[in-house]
């Protein structure tokens, strides 16, 4: 099936995303065989592509990213502010019947810093707040930062598997906490999404609807911030299917 839109807009996209990931310069063969297109049909549309800065081209033949799409990642980081996307994605979560959820950044060799939180519709709620530092070595949270800030062993090799982290009492020994990694546009992690509260409500079901609904809130979340992770894609696409299947 043809795609939506117009045929050459697509395919200047397509040569465009084809240096998605790429460290050198790529040669016309290469483009040719990495986009589909003819080389023929690369040159014409790439000669546009080189006028308006997309893309350049070196003395050896080789061609490059230009300026252009450096400018509007500028832009977009400037005007794709954080507070923006991730407060809904809270809401959302505590609208269905989450623990309270909240966003986490490293902040230095042993803390995270809880940047946004949003308690839960319950009246006992556990102690955290917004602007928080908390141990990086203890929690949900803590413990998605390090895996995929390239901790090493085998309970990280699993979070960095499954998307996931839990943990029971281990901050707090009266409360639990689920959290999963959202990515930037780069690739890295931009933050963790978790849940907390406390643990008596964390139950093997309650425990298993949270995991799915972060974990999908977690990938909405990085695609809003232009990210990707093709494995974090198919690992909530299984459990949506497991869902069905015991449903």
């Amino acid at each position: 099936m043809s795609s939506p839109g117009v045929a050459a807009v697509n395919r200047a996209l397509t040569i465009l995303s084809a240096f998605e990931g790429e460290t050198e310069a790529m040669t016309l063969a290469a483009l040719a065989r990495r986009t589909g297109l003819y080389k023929s049909t690369l040159l014409r549309l790439m000669t546009s592509l080189q006028e308006f800065g997309y893309l350049g081209q070196l003395p050896d033949g080789r061609y490059h990213l230009g300026p252009t799409p450096f400018r509007l990642g500028a832009v977009y980081q400037r005007t794709n502010r954080l507070h923006d996307h991730v407060m809904p994605v809270l809401r959302n979560l505590v609208v269905a019947g989450t623990e309270s959820p909240s966003f986490h950044v490293r902040h230095d060799a042993k803390s995270r810093l809880c940047v946004f939180r949003v308690d839960s519709q319950h009246s006992t709620l556990d102690r955290v707040e917004a602007g928080a530092l908390l141990p990086l070595d203890r929690g949900a949270a803590g413990k998605v930062i390090l895996a995929f800030g390239g901790e090493s062993g085998e309970a990280f090799d699993r979070i960095r598997a499954e998307f996931i982290a839990a943990s029971f009492g281990e901050r707090d020994p009266d409360c639990a906490g689920i959290a999963c990694p959202v990515f930037g546009p780069d690739g890295a992690l931009a933050g963790a999404l978790s849940v907390s509260g406390p643990k008596p409500r964390f139950t093997r079901d309650s425990s298993r609807r949270m995991s799915d609904l972060l974990l999908e809130s977690a990938l909405h979340l990085t695609r809003v911030l232009g990210g990707r992770n093709d494995a974090m894609t198919r690992v909530v696409e299984v459990r949506k299917k497991k869902v069905l299947r015991t449903a």
